[in-house]
């Protein structure tokens, strides 16, 4: 039996044998390898852990083939950079893009041999402000339960050991049970840009903020944290707020982006940078204790709840994906066109069809 209490950080006055806040990795980039879908080619295409299938928002015209291939992850090549409207341009969008990015092994870093999130980002050379956001191709669930996947991304059923867990969380972009945020760090290898960047997270109520964590003036590895002004350290000084035991959805942040402003006055051109995880420490938002009657069992309500959060996520996910499946199937791949003077082309065999 399982009790579940929601309080806010101020009712640890009622609970001083509680640590009073947590480390957890929201996003650890080196697990973001490709290791599953392969091409034509035999190469992995997609996260295993991360994939999703977004056929199911597919209307009935794609043939099973079509669905097949609508699948997507975290893989560090299908993040995307999004450019303010002051900054972009053909160029700028062509050749801004996030690649996996290998640490050599002779590195003095532990994640040594692994890859991490590399980005460029082409800002203009002129005097004017620009950001860039470095974004998940797709809004990271909250919801979505923890299976495995096989060797073509298709999701099996939750094991008993898996069932009540979430596909994102364990350094895969949420972070469940958050209370205060008390402080947000980002390993980063700055190249002496002047720039800022920010980290963006969301909350349970669909409410994206961004934290500034600094310039990324600097050489080599660095951990740049931001830390709440207004975190209170003294239970006592803190505001005491008692919520209904159950039922409530349990507060989670997830992992929205990151954000690198270019101040005007400053250099253009091409952004480097390099990203090897984010890291918050928070405050509790439930404590658990044993309890005489099961209410989840009992009443269902909270699992409702999240089905139906979990269902209007995936519509949503699912319809932007679909959207660019079919502009990808509409796009040209020839690169140059066909010779007229060449005996055997296409156009030749088409005009010899056309006297006949």
């Amino acid at each position: 039996m399982k009790r579940t209490l929601f309080l806010t950080a101020a009712v640890m006055l009622l609970a001083g044998t509680f640590a009073f806040a947590k480390e957890s990795i929201l996003i650890d980039f080196t697990l973001l390898d490709a290791d599953t879908v392969a091409d034509e080619n035999g190469n992995p295409t997609e996260n295993s852990r991360t994939v999703m299938d977004y056929s199911v928002a597919a209307g009935a015209t794609f043939t099973s083939d079509q669905k097949s291939l609508m699948k997507t992850s975290l893989a560090l090549p299908r993040w995307e950079v999004e450019l303010n409207s002051s900054a972009r341009n053909v160029e700028a969008v062509a050749y801004s893009q996030v690649v996996a990015a290998p640490v050599k092994d002779t590195a003095d870093v532990p994640f040594a041999g692994n890859n991490v999130m590399g980005v460029r980002v082409v800002f203009p050379t002129w005097n004017n402000n620009a950001n860039a956001r470095i974004v998940p191709p797709f809004e990271i669930q909250a919801y979505e339960p923890l299976s495995d996947a096989d060797e073509n991304g298709n999701r099996m059923q939750p094991t008993d050991e898996q069932k009540g867990k979430y596909l994102f969380e364990d350094g895969y972009g949420l972070v469940k049970n958050v209370g205060t945020l008390k402080s947000i760090a980002v390993t980063t290898m700055g190249m002496n840009y002047p720039h800022k960047l920010y980290v963006l997270l969301k909350d349970n109520d669909g409410v994206e903020r961004r934290y500034l964590m600094g310039n990324l003036y600097f050489d080599g590895w660095k951990t740049l944290q931001w830390n709440n002004p207004d975190y209170i350290s003294e239970v006592r000084t803190r505001e005491i707020r008692v919520y209904p035991i159950y039922p409530r959805g349990l507060p989670f942040v997830k992992f929205c982006g990151f954000q690198v402003t270019r101040d005007a006055s400053h250099i253009g051109d091409n952004f480097i940078g390099y990203f090897k995880d984010v890291k918050i420490i928070y405050d509790l938002a439930v404590l658990s204790a044993d309890r005489d009657i099961d209410d989840e069992d009992l009443w269902g309500i909270i699992g409702k709840k999240e089905q139906a959060r979990q269902n209007n996520e995936m519509s949503r996910f699912g319809n932007k994906q679909v959207n660019r499946y079919i502009e990808q199937e509409k796009m040209a791949t020839e690169e140059t066109f066909t010779s007229s003077l060449e005996a055997g082309s296409d156009s030749n065999a088409q005009a010899t069809d056309a006297a006949k």
